[in-house]
């Protein structure tokens, strides 16, 4: 019950947190809006470390297991972030449902699972296909939207690259911990960016900027994220990647009555078939245990 409730939990966070994302850098740089997410989050981390009394470990695994994290911390975050200026929020969560893909590659390379039977390769097929459609509605608006695409597509892959390593590495640390390590590792590269590429605090900002930085701050930070590795560390990396199935569809609702985003015919047609793969892909292993 714990982990359904928290894996539901995490669907509405990543439904909620692309427009969060897109508001928290009105009146400022992204680089501001994320930054100052990141150390809000680190502090309410910090806090819930203390409050559950557990301490920061410190050995080899715990260490690599930081870093991974970091991986995903900074390094997709970050791209998000950036990306976000050149694409509509909700495309951002319907981009990430290829996640599942990415990461039954690499746990196929990496984790040795078994995820690229030709059935689930058809699946695979068309998530690429829904990509490519997205990737045509957005030539058919700009360059920027492009580079915006592909940003987030950089930045799903390196989540999928983080959780991978997690499960690889194995450390078998709390979530709260694993969360609180990976952001004391990637806070340094975040404030290091924000000083060089930024380096000016803004004067004022906006009420939707204000409260998206302390909705991504106080909550989708050290709850989502020490959400996201608890049931990481207790599912396959495959299965939690399916949080991105029912997420898509509520951020570009979001989006549309929220921010006045459009939702044409290519954006449907290319979320559809992404969703139909992760449909497909999620239900393949039970369709085979029922026809045994």
């Amino acid at each position: 019950m714990r982990i359904a409730l928290a894996f539901i939990f995490i669907v509405l966070l990543w439904a909620t947190t692309p427009l969060a994302i897109k508001w928290s850098a009105d009146g400022s740089s992204f680089i501001f809006g994320v930054t100052a997410r990141m150390c809000i989050g680190l502090l309410c981390l910090s806090f819930m470390l203390l409050a559950m009394r557990q301490r920061l470990l410190w050995h080899s695994k715990a260490r690599r297991t930081y870093f991974a994290i970091a991986v995903q911390i900074y390094g997709a975050m970050m791209t998000v972030y950036w990306a976000a200026q050149f694409i509509p929020s909700g495309w951002i969560s319907v981009i990430f449902g290829l996640s599942p893909f990415i990461t039954a590659v690499l746990s196929a390379l990496w984790l040795g699972e078994r995820s690229l039977s030709w059935d689930k390769l058809l699946a695979y097929t068309l998530g690429i296909a829904g990509l490519s459609v997205m990737f045509h509605s957005a030539l058919h608006i700009s360059y920027s939207t492009v580079i915006g695409v592909c940003g987030v597509l950089l930045a799903t892959f390196l989540q999928a690259l983080s959780a991978v390593w997690v499960k690889r590495i194995h450390a078998k640390l709390p979530a709260i911990t694993q969360v609180t390590g990976g952001m004391l590792f990637a806070l340094p590269f975040y404030l290091a960016s924000w000083w060089l590429i930024d380096g000016q605090l803004p004067r004022t900002l906006p009420m939707n900027s204000s409260l998206s930085i302390l909705y991504l701050g106080l909550i989708a930070t050290p709850i989502g994220f020490a959400l996201y590795y608890y049931i990481l560390t207790h599912l396959p990396a495959t299965r939690v990647a399916l949080i991105t199935l029912i997420s898509p569809v509520l951020a570009l609702f979001l989006g549309h009555y929220l921010n006045k985003e459009a939702i044409t015919l290519e954006i449907i047609m290319g979320t559809g078939l992404i969703l139909c793969a992760l449909i497909m892909q999620s239900f393949i292993d039970q369709f085979r245990r029922f026809r045994n």
